[in-house]
């Protein structure tokens, strides 16, 4: 396979590649290329065979703590030549000296994941709303607020809680990202919870979703489908271990209609799952 040569994407690479993503139904964000390419310029290779781009691969690094493979697609007319499995090689030499690297694995591919020694820590829902839903309840209204009015540092130190490193520069961008929506829970001075819903190419995504409690789950969710028409629609990925956020989900008569497992290779994190209503992307974790 001398032919095939890796290389790593520069934007428009990273656009090819969520256009990619979006042939498989994975529905991408509107911003989703030039935010995910923000957390990690060195994270994103693409498979070239003949000069033609054939596979991608993310291996976004959070310092030297944690880093999560995503993106991984081969094009379908050069599917089972192995050219998916050197590009995933090579991705996670990009990870090499973190403790912990997670993915969420379609059901297809966690057989091959597990080759190469992840191990399987729990499933993630993706379940699928429609429109806007009852108003926030009134002992959370005058606790909700805009992302944007709450510093900064309580927004990373609260994102630090549910995720298993610091991912500053990201989550800047990911707060603030044109056509999406921002809520934060404050309880006498401190965040309690916090919320993103961004528009992609069908519907939004609400992603991260991270709260004390079910109650602070149920207000973000509230805040943040006001405004959506009675049709429209909005998805939230679920651990499928937090029983409440699945609860919620019901509740709010949501449909399951997509799932992934989230697979460690290293140490598992110790993360508060209870905590974790919805994740913030099967790509970049």
């Amino acid at each position: 396979m001398k032919d095939f040569t890796i290389k790593t994407m520069g934007l428009p690479e990273l656009e090819l590649a969520l256009c990619w993503a979006a042939r498989e139904g994975w529905n991408p964000g509107l911003h989703d290329a030039e935010i995910f390419h923000k957390a990690d310029p060195g994270g994103f290779f693409i498979g070239m065979l003949h000069d033609k781009p054939v596979a991608a691969v993310s291996a976004v690094r959070y310092g030297g703590e944690f880093g999560f493979i995503g993106l991984y697609i081969v094009d379908p007319q050069f599917r089972d030549r192995g050219h998916g499995g050197r590009l995933l090689l090579h991705a996670t030499g990009h990870l090499a000296g973190c403790r912990s690297i997670g993915l969420d694995g379609v059901e297809q591919q966690q057989s091959n994941y597990a080759r190469h020694g992840a191990r399987y820590a729990h499933a993630n829902i993706r379940f699928e709303g429609k429109g806007s839903g009852a108003p926030i309840r009134s002992d959370f209204v005058s606790a909700i607020h805009p992302l944007a009015d709450v510093p900064l540092p309580e927004i990373i130190a609260y994102d630090r809680q549910c995720f298993p490193a610091s991912r500053d520069t990201f989550l800047k961008a990911w707060i603030s990202q044109s056509n999406a929506e921002a809520f934060g829970i404050l309880r006498n001075g401190t965040l309690t919870g916090y919320a993103v819903r961004r528009r992609c190419l069908t519907g939004h995504k609400i992603g991260p979703l991270f709260a004390d409690g079910r109650g602070e789950a149920e207000a973000l969710l509230a805040a943040l489908r006001q405004g959506l028409g009675p049709e429209e629609l909005f998805y939230l990925d679920v651990p499928e271990p937090n029983s409440e956020a699945l609860e919620l989900a019901a509740a709010l008569r949501m449909n399951p209609v997509f799932q992934t497992a989230r697979m460690y290779t290293g140490e598992d994190p110790d993360l508060p799952l209870e905590k974790i209503y919805g994740i913030t992307s099967f790509e970049l974790g």
